[in-house]
């Protein structure tokens, strides 16, 4: 049974990679969205169209239809302009990268997705935002995890070949990826050291909490026996010490000397489905 539009009016952004990686996705979540609410429908083709259409939002409610990537960039493009306090966002996953609204507790279906844009409730949460001005959603890992390549399908033995013939043709230097080595990193939670440049560190991870501190983790090598994790909280970590890389969503940045990153509580506000 058709629903009859509300009178709330949304701003529905399509991302390109969306449009091209699942069209049929895009088509069911824009169906749902135009029939539950009054929608204006952006296509953007760039990152720049992108950036205007969120400027131009008016009053509409933005509805970002794209990956992870996708988020990011709306958030981003928000913090920037200063309008996150009074913005709700609202995101329909569609793409291969989706693991970061999924953590977010964003159905990763296209209807299940869109049904909690129309109906569902404003969740707002905290933001790390670095000497920069970049931001984190999620979950940020020094070093950044290596991809691996799938495994072959054994019910597809011409691919084997295919996958053989490539690593014949690129050379060894392109195709090897170097092993991790522990790091030497000094990490401060607002200004106390956690770990110093005399001890090698595996990994370390940071993530936004629900009360204004982040948590943080560090994992030193093992040196002879186990070590234990470090753990601390705090609203400001920064991270020193030889040029490093590290994974924020969906992306991998650096390689950097220093980065410093601080908690902006209830920073931003996304639309999740109503636990009622």
């Amino acid at each position: 049974m058709a629903t009859s539009p509300t009178s709330e009016q949304l701003l529905v952004v399509i991302d390109p990679v969306a449009r091209r990686t699942d069209g049929e996705s895009v088509r069911i979540a824009k169906d749902v969205l135009s029939a539950g609410a009054h929608a204006k429908v952006c296509l953007p083709e760039g990152p720049e169209e992108f950036a205007r259409a969120l400027a131009r939002r008016g009053s509409r409610r933005p509805v970002v239809v794209g990956d992870d990537r996708a988020l990011v960039r709306a958030v981003s493009l928000l913090h920037r302009q200063r309008e996150l306090a009074g913005c709700a966002l609202s995101v329909v996953p569609v793409g291969s990268v989706l693991s970061v609204a999924q953590a977010l507790g964003v159905p990763t279906g296209a209807v299940a997705a869109a049904r909690a844009v129309l109906d569902g409730v404003e969740r707002r949460m905290d933001l790390l935002v670095d000497d920069s001005d970049g931001v984190v959603l999620g979950t940020l890992r020094i070093p950044p995890p290596v991809r691996r390549a799938p495994a072959p399908d054994p019910g597809r033995p011409w691919l084997r070949t295919a996958q053989s013939l490539v690593r014949t043709l690129v050379p060894a230097r392109e195709a090897a990826v170097p092993p991790l080595r522990p790091a030497r990193l000094r990490v401060e939670v607002d200004g106390v050291t956690l770990v110093d440049l005399d001890q090698p560190v595996e990994a370390v991870s940071l993530t936004p909490g629900a009360t204004g501190l982040a948590e943080v983790e560090v994992q030193p090598a093992s040196v002879g026996a186990d070590t234990a994790t470090l753990r601390a909280k705090g609203r400001t970590v920064s991270v020193s010490g030889a040029d490093f890389r590290y994974r924020a969503d969906a992306r991998v940045c650096g390689p950097v000397r220093r980065r410093t990153w601080t908690v902006l509580e209830g920073a931003w506000g996304l639309t999740v489905p109503d636990p009622g």
